[in-house]
């Protein structure tokens, strides 16, 4: 399985849960760029959950990666 994959197919669904959304913008080599949407763009704590993140991957794929977040807040929220 791939970072992409597992991003999309087990952290998001988890981010989900909470309001969260999490895209991924690029992985290249082992910088992962994630943008943040919905409860997430807003999180006091997103770096505890970019830490969860890297953990997991390295945990289950045995994958060292970097996350770089972007947080993207709704069209609306930004005027």
């Amino acid at each position: 399985m791939t970072v992409k994959d597992y991003i999309e197919n087990v952290i998001q669904p988890k981010l989900q849960g909470d309001g969260g959304w999490v895209e991924v913008q690029s992985v290249d080599g082992d910088e992962v760029t994630l943008v943040f949407r919905g409860e997430c763009s807003k999180c006091l704590i997103l770096h505890r959950c970019i830490a969860w993140i890297e953990e997991q991957i390295k945990s289950d794929l045995n994958k060292k990666v970097k996350v770089n977040a972007i947080r993207k807040r709704p069209y609306f929220q930004e005027v």
